[in-house]
């Protein structure tokens, strides 16, 4: 410890205050915690991690710096300590991730309650429907897939737990933002840069906006081949007994074998069905 940090520490301790800073207020209201009691170094670790993605598997020491805001030298530091732990692999200049970092993923899979409650359901509106279902959460910009069934019929690859779609173009994202107050849905609308990633992909963000309050009164929302061509979802949000939005699920189909009107009359019943069930055990 530095003689700066432990003048600090020892500051923070022994000076008498007769108001609580900001800081202090927000952690007890418990809205943030306090900065001396988060570990930066595991911060940073996992934003190393997250550098890495589809369009940047392998990345330099250079690369790794400029995407996390870290300086050359400590981007070496994290990437070399998690190549000696086995989360990352080097080859010369570049270094990728390897399959140990799903073990991550796959502590929470297997831990967490939710996709645990949530997947029987899933497979119920599989099987019943032979069509494919997910459900997912939203993590900042995007829609982190926790459950799926398919039925035998894969309609698209990023219906598997642990896929990432942005928010803005899909129905589990639409009806997730839908349940937030709608200055957050605003501001959060007002940071997107909307490609389209089909020609019928949303990018107005007015019209996202319709959009999303669509959503937010008729309870679902429904998407034509906004995330990839071929792609038609029906989505509703899922609450707990006390009536908040925990997750979203949906069901999706290809478009040759389903128009939007048969969409909804064949597959948004059954949701709402499992949407009632899900209530009581959520």
């Amino acid at each position: 410890m530095s003689a700066a940090r432990a003048f600090e520490d020892l500051a923070t301790l022994t000076v008498p205050s007769n108001e609580p800073t900001v800081e202090t207020q927000a952690a007890y209201a418990g809205k943030v915690p306090l900065k001396r009691d988060l570990v930066a170094g595991l911060e940073k670790g996992l934003t190393v991690i997250e550098a890495f993605d589809q369009e940047r598997p392998r990345l330099t020491i250079s690369e790794v710096a400029a995407l996390t805001g870290l300086t050359r030298a400590a981007a070496r530091r994290y990437l070399l300590t998690l190549t000696h732990l086995g989360f990352i692999a080097q080859d010369r200049k570049m270094f990728a991730l390897t399959p140990k970092v799903l073990r991550l993923g796959q502590s929470y899979l297997h831990s967490a309650r939710l996709p645990r409650i949530i997947e029987p359901e899933l497979h119920k509106l599989a099987y019943a429907m032979k069509e494919a279902s997910s459900a997912g959460v939203l993590d900042g910009n995007d829609v982190i897939c926790i459950a799926a069934a398919s039925a035998g019929r894969v309609v698209s690859p990023t219906m598997q737990p642990g896929s990432r779609v942005p928010a803005y173009c899909t129905g589990n994202g639409r009806v997730l933002l839908a349940a937030l107050p709608q200055a957050d849905v605003e501001a959060w609308v007002s940071r997107q840069a909307l490609t389209a990633l089909t020609p019928h992909t949303i990018i107005h963000p007015e019209r996202l906006s319709i959009e999303i309050a669509r959503a937010r009164s008729l309870g679902y929302a429904c998407i034509d081949q906004e995330l990839e061509l071929g792609l038609r979802t029906v989505a509703l949000p899922l609450k707990n007994y006390r009536g908040d939005v925990v997750a979203s699920m949906n069901i999706s189909v290809h478009a040759a074998r389903m128009s939007m009107d048969q969409l909804v009359e064949h597959c948004l019943p059954p949701l709402l069905q499992a949407q009632a069930h899900l209530r009581m055990l959520l």
